[in-house]
């Protein structure tokens, strides 16, 4: 009786506090992923991003997480823009110098806003369910997030490897609370991607070395995001312009036609986003950057790094 009125009460308040999806699954060890993410690294697919080696244990099992570990409560929060202020693919202006930021960067950093919901969350938890042990994540620790959100059925995990929901597509946030109760397990969905391949057909990079393998160290993403090194002599011409991040997989996938604007303030993009032109990214300085773009995710490669993938794209 407790678990399921435990499931339903979170899966409300999840509700309440703007997340579009909850799903849970049982916390145990993840031994289909451990022979598929052991190649993945061994292959050298994650490229120079070293911390995805670290705690290889840790990503297989949520039990060495959190010990006492007995549900993950997997969340879903949707960062599609409103495409009527918004050309979903190209944004800044001016002749040929047009730059390319991926959708989740419009407004606030996610992290941010993410964790305020999951604090409280786990604040209801406790007040509702007493003395609950829980850890909230989001990309905050070695959490496998999408195949946990697959196992508690809030979607599939496309050829492009990014999860997918069949009533709203793929532009969701993801992030987990890891709790010692027991609770009311969802059931995992079918794989609905059939025969379609257009994620890989448009990859300009061919990042997507086979379907649902994604070789992390040719990604656009990873180059104008993590990769802390000049970007290699061989990428020039394949970005498309895209200046951080990369939605190519995702904008041409079917399931996101289906696609809502999201309802979260704190992602309504910021001015600077929308009204940017090449002479703008071209001249702003450090400063102007670091006071405009504190919370946003572009401040993680740093104004420094904005600058070496301008001027990589040939616009800076």
């Amino acid at each position: 009786m407790f678990r399921s009125k435990h499931t339903l009460l979170i899966k409300q308040e999840s509700k309440r506090l703007g997340f579009d999806f909850c799903g849970i699954s049982k916390a145990e060890f993840l031994e289909e992923e451990a022979p598929t993410l052991e190649k993945w690294l061994n292959e050298a697919r994650h490229g120079k991003m070293q911390y995805m080696e670290n705690h290889f244990d840790l990503r297989l099992d949520p039990r060495k997480l959190m010990p006492g570990a007995k549900s993950v409560i997997s969340l879903l929060l949707n960062y599609f823009p409103e495409t009527s202020h918004l050309n979903p693919l190209s944004h800044g202006r001016g002749e040929g110098g047009e730059v390319k930021i991926s959708k989740y960067a419009y407004g606030k950093d996610y992290h941010l806003v993410i964790k305020e919901k999951l604090k409280e969350l786990i604040s209801f938890i406790k007040q509702n369910m007493g003395d609950v042990n829980a850890r909230a994540f989001v990309d905050s620790a070695p959490v496998m997030d999408k195949v946990w959100a697959k196992k508690s059925g809030l979607g599939w995990i496309g050829k492009h490897s990014n999860l997918i929901s069949k009533s709203n597509g793929s532009f969701y946030f993801i992030a987990e609370l890891i709790v010692d109760i027991d609770m009311e397990y969802d059931s995992e969905i079918a794989d609905y991607c059939g025969t379609c391949t257009k994620c890989i057909d448009a990859c300009p990079t061919d990042a997507i070395s086979q379907p649902y393998v994604v070789d992390g160290s040719k990604c656009i993403s990873y180059f104008t995001i993590e990769l802390k090194e000049n970007i290699p002599n061989e990428m020039k011409g394949k970005f498309d312009n895209w200046m951080f991040g990369c939605d190519i997989c995702q904008d041409v996938c079917p399931w996101n036609s289906f696609s809502k604007p999201n309802s979260q303030p704190q992602f309504k993009p910021l001015p600077e986003i929308l009204n940017f032109t090449k002479k703008d990214w071209e001249e702003i300085s450090e400063e102007t950057f670091n006071k405009t773009f504190h919370d946003s995710p572009l401040a993680r490669p740093k104004h420094k790094g904005i600058k070496r993938n301008l001027d990589f794209l040939g616009i800076a």
